[in-house]
């Protein structure tokens, strides 16, 4: 039967790492755990769980993923973040696959837990992802904090079924904190791509986010919480957006 190896990054990751250890016990040959340097307990779960644990400094979410891949001896991969864990189902049905890996990649669906309230509407389900695949055949790509396993050249998908259980926010305060992270990264990434953010990106963007999510994407059968991520989802687009726009006037003024 061909082996699985499991990559996983963290950075102060006790609260959730036990559970996604947990729920790839029987299915990996072997757990690799690249750590930016974590001052909780995360070191200390995972070394309980018998993985193989590595320090290493975190230069983004795509250079972090892809010198986890490079630290994997299997050449099938199971990524996964430290957040997330598979449901029964999707065990299951890994577990199948890992009898006859016949394809480049297999997707499976992410069912986002929020605040305690499983989301599928808002655009969040079933927010397919390819997560486990043959690491030879593509690399990490994307844009941070947005990162996607992109295949080289033609490749061969299955769709498992089951969810992927991500436990993304145990309040809203921690959904503003990580909005405020990763409109930084966003904006520094476009920046340095040379973006600009135009009038219609920072007026419109955000009120068509809105509307895609909570109309179109039907948010609202989310109940209070459908709105809260909708709203703060067209939030997001904002900040993104204005800090962009802050960079290129600072960049315009160095010039001067």
């Amino acid at each position: 039967m061909p082996k699985i190896s499991v990559a996983i990054i963290t950075l102060n990751e006790a609260r959730n790492i036990g559970r996604c250890l947990e729920s790839v016990r029987d299915i990996a040959d072997e757990v690799v755990v690249v750590d930016s340097f974590s001052t909780d307990d995360t070191e200390k779960i995972c070394r309980k769980h018998r993985v193989r644990f590595i320090q290493h400094l975190f230069e983004g979410y795509i250079e972090q993923k892809n010198f986890a891949l490079s630290q994997t001896t299997h050449n099938y991969v199971l990524s996964l973040d430290a957040d997330e864990a598979l449901s029964d189902e999707l065990k299951a049905a890994v577990i199948q696959a890992k009898s006859n890996l016949h394809a480049d990649g297999y997707t499976m669906n992410r069912l986002t837990n929020y605040i305690g309230k499983w989301i599928r509407h808002c655009g969040w389900y079933p927010d397919t992802k390819l997560r486990l695949f043959n690491r030879a055949k593509g690399k990490w790509g994307g844009v941070n904090p947005h990162d996607e396993f992109l295949f080289s050249g033609n490749a061969t998908t299955v769709h498992l079924k089951g969810d992927l259980l991500h436990y993304s926010f145990f309040s809203i305060e921690d959904h503003h904190k990580q909005i405020e992270h990763f409109t930084d990264i966003a904006a520094r990434a476009y920046f340095e791509k040379g973006k600009k953010a135009s009038l219609v990106k920072l007026v419109f963007s955000p009120f068509v986010r809105f509307i895609r999510d909570y109309f179109l994407l039907l948010g609202f059968l989310d109940g209070k919480y459908g709105l809260i991520i909708c709203y703060l989802s067209a939030r997001s687009v904002s900040m993104k957006y204005r800090k962009l726009k802050n960079m290129n006037q600072h960049a315009s003024l160095k010039k001067l």
